[in-house]
């Protein structure tokens, strides 16, 4: 039985063994011997199996020499790598060659041969293999060397992550900075970090992030994520200075789950959500509320009722500040429903001044408000300016209870209530009540009624109030008849006190009389003058008439030739 390596050769020849199983390495030796190159392929698929790289070598750079084989020189290349002669392979490769680095490469890094296969990328060059071996190497500075010069999303991220695996965060920080500056890898490199517990060094990455040129809105929304899930103490800084560059519903969101109140208020009104901000500062008062940003929300709210549950709000935690948040939404409040819910609280006192500044608007609740607080306050004076300026209320209602006050300047409110709504009897019949005469004769004076009048004068002299008798016929002396004022007189012996009056009344009629007189003489002769220019217009059209009658033409005959002139006309006759 011929041995497994034996051959036929005509040639120089490898020598036949005569053991059965001859080594690999003999064999390979024997071909180098004998300079026999034609089966090469052989040899080389013989040595990978056996492993004997360094007599592969020597032979194939014998056969180099002879053959010129791509195929040749990529074994040698890899032979090399295999047989761990690395300056070899150094000069090898530096050297002209034919070899597929590449596909050298490639096989180096399959068999875990990082060194050579290290060695190989550098000489292609390729860079994102190159990255990736140095990072099997462990030699991260040189890894990010050569991911830089790849400039590879796929080898940034392969370095970057394992600089992360390895604890090298600076470094995994520069290639992550390639990355995140991608919207589409951000996602990635986030959820990369948090899931090792690296949320420390994710939030730095991002900080730098942020400064980067190609910064996009994805970075800035994604650090907001993270300090309000670990930093919430620097969430809020974050928000003001970059709010407009974040997704400000995605932050809302979070946010939201997070339950952080001051920061999601803020972030509401950055979106121009006003009814949600307030809505969360009323809700969550301890953590959101502050009341200049409140004031500043309010007047933009655009739901009346978010606005009206932000002044029962204040009504119940702030009162004090209830008049400041009033005169604010003052243009956007009815300030009738404002009164009503003061009132159902019972604390329509603690926003006078809002109602003060109101009442310019004349509205019926406002100014019965403000003239309850007035009354309840005994300010008469302040009372009687708002009945005065303001008209729009219930003047009865407010008369009938005011005529009950224990104050005599209340009851003469009221009488002035009445006689500003023509109720002129009970004017004066409160007046009389309180003893205040001069307000019952100017109130009996401008009702212009001569009952009221003259039942003045006789409730004066029922009083004995004499004095009185004769002032009250002074200013009333237009609605006094004096056949009156003379019977109640004389009927009570106060003649001398109606004395000034009749001389007055009396004087009075005099000069009517005269004027009268005077009116009639003048009418007289502005008659007499009329008739008289009557006349004489009448004489002048006359005249005018008769001359007319001398210029008048004959009427035609029959035949159309005009008549002879008739004796005595105009035609050349003298009528004489």
């Amino acid at each position: 039985m011929r041995p497994r390596w034996t051959r036929r050769a005509s040639g120089p020849s490898w020598p036949t063994p005569t053991w059965p199983t001859a080594r690999v390495s003999d064999a390979i030796a024997a071909y180098l011997r004998a300079g026999d190159t034609s089966k090469h392929v052989e040899v080389v698929a013989k040595a990978h199996e056996s492993g004997d790289y360094a007599e592969l070598t020597k032979y194939l750079l014998m056969v180099r020499k002879r053959v010129k084989d791509p195929k040749v020189d990529t074994e040698i290349v890899h032979s090399y790598a295999r047989a761990g002669d690395l300056p070899a392979l150094e000069a090898f490769v530096a050297a002209p060659h034919l070899a597929d680095l590449r596909a050298v490469g490639d096989r180096c890094a399959e068999e875990g041969l990082h060194d050579a296969a290290r060695l190989v990328f550098a000489t292609i060059p390729d860079y994102g293999r190159l990255a990736s071996t140095l990072v099997k190497l462990h030699r991260y500075q040189a890894a990010v060397d050569a991911a830089r010069k790849a400039n590879s999303p796929r080898t940034w991220k392969e370095v970057c992550y394992a600089c992360v695996e390895e604890g090298e965060f600076k470094l995994a920080q520069l290639c992550g900075l390639n990355i995140i500056v991608a919207a589409d890898d951000l996602a990635e490199v986030a959820e990369f970090y948090t899931q090792r517990g690296h949320a420390d060094e994710l939030i730095a990455l991002l900080e730098s992030g942020i400064g980067l040129e190609r910064a996009h809105m994805g970075i800035f929304t994604e650090l907001g994520a993270l300090y309000a899930r670990h930093r919430p103490e620097r969430l809020m800084e974050h928000l003001k200075l970059f709010a407009p560059r974040c997704n400000v519903p995605a932050l809302i969101r979070v946010c939201e789950e997070l339950e952080l109140w001051r920061e999601l208020t803020f972030l509401y009104v950055a979106y121009d959500e006003y009814d949600n901000a307030l809505g969360v500062m009323v809700g969550h008062a301890a953590a959101a509320w502050e009341h200049v940003q409140f004031k500043d929300v309010a007047v933009k709210v655009k739901a009346a009722e978010t606005l009206y549950k932000g002044i029962s709000f204040y009504l119940e935690e702030h009162p004090e500040l209830l008049n400041d948040l009033l005169k604010v939404v003052e243009s956007r409040v009815d300030h009738s429903r404002v009164v009503d819910i003061m009132r159902r609280a019972g604390q329509l006192p603690l926003v006078k001044e809002y109602l003060v500044s109101v009442q310019k608007n004349d509205l019926q609740a406002v100014n019965e408000a403000v003239n309850e607080l007035l009354v309840g306050e005994g300010d008469a004076a302040g009372l009687r300016d708002s009945i005065t300026s303001y008209e729009n209320y219930d003047a009865l209602a407010l008369a009938g209870r005011l005529e009950r006050h224990e104050d005599t300047e209340f009851r003469r409110l009221a009488a002035l209530i009445y006689k500003r709504n023509l109720k002129w009897h009970k004017a004066v019949a409160l007046a009389k009540t309180d003893k205040l005469y001069e307000d019952a004769m100017e109130t009996a004076a401008q009702s212009g009624e001569r009952g009221i009048a003259e039942d003045l004068l006789r409730f004066f002299v029922e009083e004995g109030a004499h004095d009185r008798f004769a002032e009250c016929l002074d200013r009333c002396r237009d609605l006094v008849k004096p056949d009156v004022a003379l019977e109640v007189a004389w009927r009570n012996g106060l003649t001398d006190a109606v004395m000034p009056y009749l001389i007055s009344v009396l004087r009075d009629y005099t000069t009517k009389v005269d004027t009268l007189v005077h009116e009639r003489k003048d009418a007289q002769e502005a008659s007499k003058l009329d008739e008289e220019a009557k006349k004489q217009q009448e004489q002048a059209a006359n005249a005018y008439l008769h001359l007319n009658s001398y210029l008048a033409l004959p009427a035609p005959t029959s035949n159309g030739a005009p008549s002879p002139p008739a004796f005595g006309d105009a035609a050349g006759f003298d009528r004489f």
